[in-house]
């Protein structure tokens, strides 16, 4: 039992090197120099939510298949997600598109209140035990279609969308509070997505969009038309 233990602790030990070494190498040397984005990633185990066959490429600048067609997003790209947000520890934040939950977990870091959406039962019950299980108490999973986010909740500070479509789902842009931010991936997912920052300007509700880098993300799926 002893060594069992030493073992245990080595690992984990070597998994926090690699996730240090994540960070310094594939997010604060590519300009992201947000230190409240940094310290939520040196904080927030990647393995703990990948598979188990996984985890020995928990911490590689990838995405990394979950189950279900779902994937975890590349740490530089989710990092770059949430140096875009901004966020300074006080906002309500909706996330859709949960997943295992990496980076509601990595949200909850950052923000005063998450919800996040998952559309597959199994993913957002996994991802409700994990964070659990990392005593993440700010964070709550629920399971449904995230396009039509969460009125009852509404409105959000911020928005954090982890899947692509076409369009913003009409929904999303109703909830944004006025000054809010939103980062989604637009664009058809054979054709090329690319990250959109959206505010919503606080004084007329217009929506200013600002078109960044091409990224792949799996498609939005919901009851809004035209998603995907």
């Amino acid at each position: 039992m002893g060594s069992q233990k030493a073992l245990q602790k080595c690992d984990d030990e070597e998994l926090r090197r690699q996730r240090e070494e994540m960070v310094a190498r594939q997010i604060a040397a590519r300009d992201i120099h947000d230190p409240r984005v940094l310290s939520a990633m040196r904080a927030i185990p990647r393995h703990r939510f990948v598979p188990p066959e996984r985890i020995g490429e928990a911490y590689a600048d990838t995405a990394l298949p979950i189950g279900y067609g779902q994937t975890i997003s590349q740490p530089f790209i989710v990092a770059d997600m949430l140096a875009e947000l901004a966020l300074t520890g006080d906002e309500k934040v909706l996330e859709v598109g949960a997943g295992s939950g990496y980076a509601a977990a990595l949200l909850g870091q950052l923000a005063r209140q998450v919800i996040a959406i998952e559309r597959i039962p199994a993913l957002a019950e996994r991802a409700r035990r994990t964070l659990a299980d990392l005593g993440i108490t700010n964070v709550e999973i629920r399971c449904g279609d995230g396009t039509r986010g969460a009125p009852e909740d509404a409105p959000f500070d911020a928005i954090l969308v982890s899947a692509g479509g076409r369009k913003v789902p009409k929904a999303l842009i109703e909830q944004l509070a006025p000054g809010g931010r939103m980062v989604i991936p637009i664009g058809d997912p054979f054709l090329g997505q690319h990250l959109t920052r959206i505010v919503k300007d606080a004084k007329t509700g217009r929506l200013h969009e600002e078109v960044r880098e091409a990224v792949r993300f799996v498609p939005l799926i919901g009851d809004d038309d035209d998603l995907a």
